[in-house]
């Protein structure tokens, strides 16, 4: 069902632009004119968007906006706007609107963006409402959340590999959720009501990584008080992560190559072979064919346990992903903290997309959390992704080490064209409008918004 767009104004010419403009995008468009129409239109339809005029023949937009965000949560709205104190206002009721355009229109390119980035919002606060209703009908609080196309080639591989019950390679950046799909396939799996078993192989030293996964008999060592099982009995009939891989030492690489090969394995201190009853996945942040070149990996091993290799895309590579990501998150933590922080602004969601984002969906996840956790309510702007302390994802996203989009090198162009207009008209508005060939309303909203 294709999304739909309410616009509310009473200037006919703004309504027909607005309308070709949404319909040609493949969505339904309906136009009011005034409040009570706009009234008459939400209560018959749920509306992905919602373009309001500030001042109706009735009423006032903003007052509408509000009164929405009362009776229906999780609206998106953008204001229209052609009197130039609507900052002010904006500034209080944040949480109410997702943008603002100022009238008349910067161009056609604005508002088509404005119109895009609002519908994005819109999909990825529908998409965290689905996965919310999911949880509280008893699903799974990890997930895969996204849309792009990376992630939908990943989750079709891991619905066509999950009922095999073979050995599976997940290879991917730190970050990057490789537990996630793991612990997708066990659910997608007939082992699905089993236990799953992770373990983080770079987190134990040999010794301890050793007697974890294959258990002791008591004495086999100092310090071995009792017989304990280890987790290859523990997952049995279900799952065995092993995460990172390729930081098991050489000596343990070959002890895990004959319980592959031989589907059975000893307690440590014991002669009695027990049956390893369990699927492995194993994941790695670097290469195994990599590490097997340069002697760090066995090349037997490799093998054994990459009968099938799935990849979790970098963050980077699934850019279209981060506003429905983060919208997900910040919906979830203020769930868990009791918090009533966002909505993200446009600006902050632009600057979470240009980000490198080099610790990946794990950093991403952390920075939202970082906002929550200082800021109880309101909306989160780019200033306050960029002054929390340790963002290394959006400190390092400065103008020289990466290209600007088109958007932010037009806004830095025309701030530093107003600054030097300003200086030429001696800081006389009307002065300036006649030097520019801007109308003097329009060359003062331009202003306002750059003295923020």
């Amino acid at each position: 069902m294709p999304g739909r767009v309410l616009i509310v104004d009473d200037d006919k010419h703004t309504c027909e632009l607005i309308e070709a403009m949404v319909t040609g995008q493949g969505l339904v468009a309906d136009v009011a004119s005034s409040v009570a129409e706009a009234r008459q239109h939400c209560a018959a339809h749920r509306y992905h968007l919602l373009m309001v005029d500030q001042r109706l023949p009735d009423g006032n937009g903003l007052d509408f906006v509000k009164e929405l965000d009362v009776s229906r949560t999780r609206q998106v709205a953008v204001l229209m706007t052609g009197f130039v104190d609507v900052r002010d206002a904006v500034s209080t009721i944040r949480e109410g609107l997702f943008d603002y355009l100022a009238k008349p229109f910067e161009s056609l390119d604005a508002l088509e963006a404005t119109l895009r980035r609002a519908l994005a919002y819109d999909a990825a606060l529908r998409e965290a409402d689905a996965f919310r209703q999911m949880l509280s009908q008893g699903g799974h609080a990890e997930a895969l959340v996204g849309q792009s196309p990376a992630i939908q080639r990943l989750l079709a591989k891991v619905a066509q590999v999950a009922p095999l019950d073979t050995t599976v390679l997940i290879e991917g950046e730190s970050g990057t959720g490789k537990e996630l799909v793991a612990r997708q396939l066990h659910r997608q799996s007939e082992r699905n009501e089993q236990p799953f078993v992770a373990v983080n192989c770079g987190a134990l030293t040999e010794e301890l990584l050793e007697s974890s996964l294959f258990g002791y008999e008591r004495g086999a060592f100092t310090g071995a008080e009792r017989t304990t099982p280890g987790f290859f009995e523990a997952a049995g009939g279900g799952t065995l992560f092993l995460d990172e891989i390729a930081d098991m030492s050489p000596r343990l690489q070959a002890a895990l190559l004959r319980v592959v090969e031989e589907r059975s394995f000893k307690r440590l201190g014991s002669q009695a072979l027990q049956r390893g009853d369990f699927r492995l996945i194993c994941a790695t942040n670097r290469p195994l064919s990599e590490l097997v070149a340069a002697g760090q990996f066995r090349e037997d091993l490799m093998w054994r346990l990459s009968v099938v290799t799935l990849e979790t895309p970098p963050l980077r590579d699934r850019r279209s992903d981060i506003p429905l990501l983060a919208s997900y998150f910040l919906d979830q933590l203020n769930q868990r903290y009791g918090r009533q922080t966002g909505p993200l602004t446009p600006e902050a969601l632009e600057a979470l997309e240009r980000a490198p984002w080099r610790g990946n969906v794990r950093e991403l996840r952390h920075v939202i959390e970082r906002v929550v956790a200082l800021q109880p309510l309101g909306s989160i702007t780019e200033r306050d992704l960029f002054e929390q302390p340790h963002v290394s994802a959006l400190s390092s996203a400065k103008p020289q080490e990466m290209p600007l989009d088109y958007a932010a090198a037009r806004q830095q162009f025309e701030a530093r064209w107003l600054k030097q207009l300003m200086e030429a008209a001696d800081g006389n508005v009307s002065a300036a409008a006649r030097m520019s060939g801007l109308a003097r309303q329009n060359l003062y909203t331009r202003l306002r918004r750059y003295q923020e």
